[in-house]
């Protein structure tokens, strides 16, 4: 049996779910497997929010209907709670508290269990907000069937989802650095200006968030592209609202701004 028929048959067994699908790589195989495992007796919710790069709730509502699943978006506000904008490090937990308010009435109305898109790699990383999900609750079925990010990349290739190689979108947020007050203004200037320097080529970029300065990441293997791109990237990432542009010479990496935490 491969993977995704443990996993379609596993998610059978749970009854009705909510999935918390955003249409990143991980949800979007899980929200997959778990409609063919239980029809429309998945429910596929998108939390959509300032939080969320403007383009993404687009693209998630589009393939969900190309993939013919039962799909809700529904609005959080954590922008309205002072503990998600004060930063802190404990912010994921706040996000997911808000997220879990808004899928557990739809799974209770439904008898059902909400699910997440948790791998087995993220278990290694700081994500309060994965404690404050199970803590209510919520399952984690590709962690329970031990399936790694590449495992899921490559369960998705055979599929035929276009998900397989999509760079990750963590939440604008994550562009800040832990004690800068979360804003509307300062989401969509990082929203902004990553979509802009994407259009210039650059598919798997960060735009941190400094205060007037934006730090842009590219992976190491595209940094002589971003010089030589140099004077487009500065021109957008002004456009967007900083005064200053730098590049980082790191290159793109997970969790950058968690190196403060020790």
């Amino acid at each position: 049996m491969s993977p995704t028929e443990e996993l379609i048959a596993h998610l059978g067994s749970l009854g009705p779910v909510v999935v918390a699908y955003s249409g990143g790589v991980d949800s979007t195989y899980l929200a997959l497997a778990a409609t063919r495992a239980l029809g429309a007796d998945a429910l596929c919710v998108t939390a959509s929010s300032a939080s969320m790069s403007a383009s993404e709730a687009d693209e998630a509502a589009a393939l969900a209907t190309e993939l013919g699943l039962a799909h809700l978006l529904v609005e959080t506000h954590e922008l309205d709670d002072p503990r998600y904008v004060a930063n802190n490090a404990d912010r994921c937990a706040w996000c997911k508290t808000h997220l879990m308010d808004a899928l557990e009435p739809l799974a209770t109305s439904r008898n059902a269990t909400v699910i997440l898109g948790v791998n087995v790699d993220d278990l290694g990383e700081h994500r309060p907000g994965q404690e404050v999900a199970a803590s209510r609750g919520a399952r984690f079925p590709l962690v329970e069937l031990g399936l790694t990010k590449e495992r899921i990349r490559a369960e998705s290739a055979a599929l035929g989802l276009t998900t397989a190689d999509k760079p990750a979108t963590p939440c604008l947020a994550s562009r800040l650095p832990y004690g800068t007050p979360v804003t509307f203004r300062a989401l969509s200037q990082v929203d902004r200006a990553e979509a802009a320097v994407r259009a210039l080529g650059f598919a798997e970029l960060r735009v941190r968030h400094h205060g007037d300065a934006a730090l842009v990441e590219v992976p190491g293997d595209r940094l002589a592209d971003a010089l030589d791109a140099r004077e487009a990237i500065v021109s957008a990432v002004r456009r967007a609202g900083y005064a200053f542009c730098a590049l980082d010479l790191e290159g793109l990496r997970s969790g950058h701004l968690n190196r403060v935490l020790g």
